[in-house]
């Protein structure tokens, strides 16, 4: 039944249509046109935005940030090895779930680090990607407090699952 669902809705909105004497061809012709010059204007910014977490990965700057931002996690409550997770997340979610994949099976995912993990997953965002997408379809160039806003948000989120990891 679930493989009928979508020629159904696309059926009952033709019915629809035809009812009100729209012309449905032209609409999804129409339709059609704007997802394509939609795609096309957010594909440059994906692409580097990708590029980028690759080559932050494939250079081990996230190792050397890690390293740096360690003393810092602790004071704060993060787990130092979750911190590849909260580097990578802001940017790129697929990249993310790879990093928490390898902590759970590095750690095991009833640990502290495991449990940290799947929460920072679970309550923060991929922010660069998310703003890259959406400010990119509305045209939007200048960002201005967005950016800021969203990463106080994801830190926000990574600390809270922290804690929420630990005490709960």
């Amino acid at each position: 039944m679930l493989d009928l669902l979508i020629p159904l809705i696309m059926i009952g909105v033709s019915i629809f249509a035809l009812a009100r004497k729209q012309d449905v061809y032209s609409a999804l012709l129409d339709g059609g046109r704007d997802g394509l010059k939609l795609i096309a204007s957010i594909v440059p910014a994906l692409v580097m935005l990708l590029t980028a977490v690759h080559m932050l990965r494939a250079s081990g700057a996230i190792d050397l940030l890690t390293q740096l931002l360690a003393p810092l996690s602790r004071v704060v409550g993060i787990p130092a090895e979750t911190l590849p997770l909260v580097l990578i997340r802001p940017f790129s979610g697929s990249a993310a779930l790879a990093v928490g994949s390898d902590l759970m099976l590095t750690y095991g995912a009833d640990s502290l680090i495991g449990r940290t993990a799947a929460i920072m997953l679970g309550s923060t965002e991929t922010t660069f990607y998310t703003i890259s997408v959406y400010f990119g379809a509305a045209g939007v160039k200048k960002t201005r407090y967005a950016i800021p806003a969203a990463l106080i948000a994801d830190l926000t989120g990574f600390v809270m699952a922290a804690l929420c990891a630990k005490y709960l």
